[in-house]
């Protein structure tokens, strides 16, 4: 019973330190697991790339008010015939010309001395636009400024600016963001470097808003920005991103 009762005691003294032990490796991981966690560190990286714009868009929209709808569309008739013989004229191709649908709206009597309008229809208003699309980009907007060949043919018109696109701006975006998330590395290096730290790997990553500036310009905005006044532009591109920190 001796020998019995000493085994006893000498496996639960072993039990117990097995547990002290355990317990101890267990706090410790954890303890270094923590201390891994906290170890980080958040930066934004950025990158941009100057494009030039390889097509333009420009749009006229020209109307008539008259006393019935068929005197209304047969003066917006004419001066589509008008529009296109302009771009023609201009060197624009038939083919090249989009000319919208046809919208139309009653224009309402107003009572004597008040901003009330009756139910009395006065005239109606028939509208149309065009829109031509070169990658001719100089002709275009040399176009644009004879636009007050149509206004002295009395065609009633109203024309936009000439806007400018990029066509592989997809490509440019996936590029610029990937340069941006490597210089944001190189950031993160550089934050770490006086601290005798050194980068690990990349835990998380967010890829901002895309501008699209003027070349000149340094404006941002929250929702991103698609400029279309300028022919050479800025594409820019950030992304946040957080490192572990060894």
């Amino acid at each position: 019973m001796q020998i019995k009762d000493y085994q006893i005691i000498l496996l639960g003294v072993v039990i117990a330190l097995g547990c002290i032990f355990s317990t101890y490796i267990l706090s410790k991981s954890l303890v270094e697991f923590q201390k891994l966690q906290n170890q980080t560190i958040r930066v934004t990286g950025s990158a941009s790339q100057n494009v030039t714009s390889d097509f333009a868009s420009w749009s006229v929209n020209y109307s008539a008010t008259t006393n019935t709808l068929k005197e209304g569309y047969n003066q917006l008739e004419i001066d589509s015939n008008k529009v296109k013989s302009f771009f023609k004229t201009n060197g624009i191709d038939e083919t090249d010309i989009i000319f919208s649908s046809v919208s139309s709206h009653p224009n309402y009597k107003k009572f004597p001395g008040t901003y009330n309008y009756s139910n009395e229809i006065e005239s109606y208003t028939v509208e149309q636009s065009a829109t031509v699309k070169s990658k001719d980009i100089n002709k275009l907007t040399e176009i644009s400024k004879k636009v007050n060949v149509l206004i002295n043919q009395d065609v009633n018109l109203t024309s936009g600016d000439v806007q400018y696109f990029v066509s592989n701006l997809d490509k440019i975006k996936i590029k610029t963001a990937e340069e941006a998330a490597k210089n944001a590395k190189e950031r993160a290096k550089s934050l770490v470097k006086g601290t005798n730290g050194k980068i690990g790997v990349m835990t998380s990553a967010k890829l901002g808003v895309f501008q699209i500036i003027p070349i000149d310009s340094t404006a941002v905005d929250d929702y991103g920005i698609n400029d279309t006044s300028t022919i050479e532009k800025k594409v820019v591109s950030t992304v946040s991103a957080t490192f572990t920190v060894k």
